[in-house]
């Protein structure tokens, strides 16, 4: 199962509060583990005109205004930009599917201060990381819903909408959710 570009939903019995009510994309997925950014996080202490002049990246006349994301608690001082599938760097984006690409080299961020890069894109701060099997296991034991990833949902300036949103995605309202996993 390669779950590559798909969503993860956080169901309400996660039992970590780093994930409650997250919605995760999933850049990588394979049987040596899965690699993805919370989409829904956003770092309201931090802006990225704020990081491009700690990072010494000078800002264009037509710099864009990109949301700074929690990632995930994984390397939180490592930067990664989520975007659509029209941007690729030379060396350092790894192409998703056609929709999608994750760039984690300071090219992304020149050209996004330029005013220039992809069409759509949001800056994460660190990510969430599984080891071998561990995603499977969280997902058997009711941890996480898989969905669709909809360019426009993961990339809504709505955050505090998208749980909801990635649920409704499934047919499945959240006032019906259970903590509780059951087996037929």
């Amino acid at each position: 199962m390669d779950l590559s570009g798909k969503l993860l939903i956080a169901m309400p019995g996660m039992g970590d509060p780093r994930f409650e009510k997250s919605v995760v994309f999933l850049c990588a997925h394979s049987d040596e583990g899965a690699m993805g950014l919370i989409v829904n996080k956003p770092l309201d202490e931090l802006e990225f005109g704020d990081l491009l002049t700690q990072l010494g990246i000078p800002k264009g006349d037509s710099s864009r205004d990109i949301r700074v994301h929690f990632g995930g608690p994984v390397e939180h001082g490592r930067g990664f930009v989520l975007h659509s599938g029209d941007y690729h760097a030379p060396e350092g984006t790894l192409r998703v599917d056609d929709r999608f690409g994750m760039t984690a080299t300071l090219d992304v961020l020149q050209e996004l201060a330029k005013g220039g890069g992809p069409a759509s894109s949001f800056l994460a701060l660190g990510y969430a990381g599984w080891g071998p099997g561990q995603l499977e296991t969280e997902i058997a034991e009711n941890g996480w819903l898989t969905c669709d990833a909809a360019p426009d949902l993961v990339f809504s300036s709505e955050n505090a909408k998208k749980w909801e949103r990635a649920l409704r995605t499934l047919g499945i309202d959240p006032l019906t959710l259970s903590a509780a996993a059951g087996r037929a």
